[in-house]
């Protein structure tokens, strides 16, 4: 089971983890916030997410750190880190260095790209990815009219809506370019007294569109091309006029894995 259930889960988890806390950068002048977040396997608590974001009104900074916790660690054990920052004065957030780090099996893995008004222009992997004939070549243009996997779902409006949902998120993490078209789905309320928020959501179905880096081999890759359960929740942040990812979820075979935001101190 673990051979198979280690790569899908903790991929899963960097996936909606980095949507999940993407939106925390640029909510007001002078920001300094702290928010956490559970991810549930099944219903049963797997990895904690623990955000801090800063804002002037005119730079960003997001730094995030996720732990896979629980019974989930006996056969996935592992720590992402991840780091945001750029302009905030626009209509969303817009990246200028992004950094990624995994630990996972005793294996640490380091991304980080530079980026200007959305082009790519220094990029690092180490250890190096090694030549494989499956995996799709990353082009130059592939670099270009892109957004890190933080930034790209930051979405800021006059209210919340259902066209809040209808747009296209072309995302590059270093090692991938992909897209995520987001539709809108319906309207919900929000109840829960275990989470961070209470009152009305905008559903959001996903669906992930990879263009380059991934390999054609690849399960996790194919599954997530073909997921039908990819949603995402957004809900206001007061009366700020930032919409926030209130609750992400992925069907994977192994059950819905969720992930809630749980706390949010700002």
């Amino acid at each position: 089971m673990a051979a198979s259930f280690t790569p899908i889960l903790f991929r899963s988890i960097l996936f909606i983890a980095a949507f999940f806390c993407a939106p925390f950068g640029a909510l007001a002048n002078n920001l300094n916030a702290n928010a956490n977040y559970v991810v549930t396997l099944r219903g049963v608590n797997i990895s904690t997410v623990s955000v801090g974001f800063k804002d002037n009104g005119q730079n960003y900074s997001v730094n995030i750190l996720g732990d896979v916790t629980g019974l989930a660690s006996l056969v996935a054990a592992g720590t992402a880190r991840f780091a945001s920052s750029g302009n905030s004065s626009g209509d969303q957030l817009q990246s200028e260095r992004f950094e990624l780090e995994t630990i996972a099996n005793d294996q640490t893995f380091n991304v980080m790209f530079q980026a200007n008004q959305g082009n790519v222009t220094s990029s690092q992997v180490i250890p190096p990815l090694s030549q494989n004939k499956n995996r799709v070549p990353i082009v130059r243009k592939h670099r270009q009219n892109i957004n890190d996997p933080i930034a790209s779902f930051f979405l800021k409006a006059d209210r919340l809506e259902p066209a809040l949902c209808d747009r296209q998120l072309k995302v590059y993490t270093g090692v991938e370019r992909y897209n995520i078209d987001l539709k809108f789905a319906k309207e919900q309320t929000a109840t829960s007294k275990a989470t961070g928020y209470q009152g009305p959501v905008i559903l959001c179905t996903m669906r992930y569109n990879p263009i380059s880096g991934h390999f054609t081999n690849s399960d996790t890759t194919t599954y997530m091309q073909s997921n039908q359960r990819f949603l995402i929740w957004y809900a206001p942040l007061g009366q700020s006029g930032y919409m926030i990812p209130y609750r992400v979820l992925v069907g994977t075979a192994f059950g819905d894995l969720s992930m809630v935001l749980t706390r949010l101190n700002y």
